[in-house]
């Protein structure tokens, strides 16, 4: 289901660059980490469900990537931009492979429902919709 989001139509073009570029620096590390790591967790100081997806992934033996912005009583602005961004309303954010799977409670839902490997399998891998290609025999299948 695609989230709403104002039309950049409906954004009057006196503020439109004011939106794009509001803390990007903040965006730029978070995707870069994303990309960078198999699973990133983003959270604050203070909150504890970010360190509950922590030891849930460590109680798993799975590594990760945490970043920390701020806390309850600063850098709020900062994090504000990630909520923004992401459509999701509360730290942690988990990524796996690049895909936001939710919070806490939602990462250990996850592992918990079946093994991690079919979990992530079946949330970060859509289903085929071609068939993959056809492997040569005899041959060294690796060269392009």
């Amino acid at each position: 289901m695609p989230r709403t989001i104002l039309p950049e139509s409906q954004i009057h073009p006196a503020v439109r660059e004011k939106i794009a570029s509001y803390r990007t620096d903040i965006l730029k590390e978070v995707q870069a980490a994303v990309a960078a790591n198999d699973i990133v967790v983003v959270g604050m100081r203070m909150n504890p469900f970010p360190k509950k997806a922590r030891k849930t992934l460590a109680a798993a033996g799975i590594a990760h990537k945490y970043l920390e912005y701020g806390s309850y009583l600063g850098e709020w602005r900062r994090r504000l931009a990630l909520k923004m961004w992401t459509g999701w309303p509360t730290f942690p954010m988990v990524f796996v492979k690049g895909v936001l799977v939710g919070g806490a409670e939602d990462l250990a839902r996850l592992i918990a429902k079946e093994s991690w490997e079919e979990a992530v399998v079946k949330v970060v891998i859509p289903p085929r919709r071609f068939a993959p290609p056809l492997l040569k025999r005899g041959g060294d299948n690796n060269r392009n």
